[in-house]
C-alpha cells in the first residue's frame, strides 16, 4: 500500500490505468465496437475515460470509499482484509461512477436502446462482474508488486534501521 502522496500518485496512476484499459476494451468488445473504431478514434477515447477515471478515483470516489472502508468494523492489523475492503469500496465506486460516464457515451452517439434506468443497471452488472474479479486477481496484486518491487525501492524517503 502506498504511504505517501508520491506513493499514492504513482499506485493510483497504475490501477487506473490498467482498470481503464481492461474495461475500455471489454466494453468495446461486449458493444461490438472493436472491429469499426479507428486506432485514432480508439485512443482518443481510452484517453477520454482514462482521465475521467484518473479525476474521479483521485478527488471523488478514493477518498469516499477509503473512508467508507477504514470505517467498517474489521481487523485493520490484517493486512488483506484492509485490501479486500478498500477494493471492494473502490470497484463499486468507480463502477458506478463510469457506468454514468459510459450511458452519457451511449446516448451521446445514440446506441442507448430501452430504458435509461434498466440501461444502467444492466451495464452496472456487466461492468462490477468483470471489474471486481480483475481487480482482486489481477491489476491490484500487480500494481502493490509494482509499488514495493520499484517505487517504495526507488523512494527518497528516509529508512530508519534499528539496532
Amino acid at each position: 500500500m502506498p504511504s505517501n502522496k508520491r506513493e499514492g500518485i504513482y499506485f493510483g496512476l497504475m490501477m487506473v490505468f490498467s482498470m481503464v484499459f481492461v474495461m475500455f476494451f471489454y466494453n468495446m468488445y461486449r458493444e461490438g465496437l472493436l472491429s469499426t473504431l479507428t486506432v485514432s478514434s480508439a485512443l482518443l477515447h481510452f484517453a477520454l475515460t482514462f482521465i475521467v477515471a484518473f479525476l474521479l478515483e483521485s478527488f471523488i470516489v478514493g477518498p469516499i470509499a477509503r473512508g467508507i472502508a477504514f470505517k467498517l468494523p474489521y481487523d485493520k492489523s490484517k493486512k488483506v482484509y484492509v485490501i479486500l475492503a478498500v477494493s471492494t469500496c473502490m470497484v463499486t465506486g468507480m463502477v458506478i461512477c463510469m457506468s454514468v460516464f459510459g450511458l452519457i457515451t451511449a446516448l451521446l452517439s445514440n446506441s442507448l436502446e430501452g430504458p435509461l434506468l434498466k440501461n444502467y443497471f444492466m451495464l452496472f452488472i456487466q461492468n462490477f462482474v468483470v471489474a471486481y474479479p480483475v481487480q482482486l486477481l489481477v491489476v491490484g496484486p500487480l500494481a502493490r508488486w509494482v509499488l514495493v518491487k520499484f517505487i517504495k525501492k526507488n523512494s527518497t524517503q528516509p529508512k530508519f534501521e534499528y539496532n
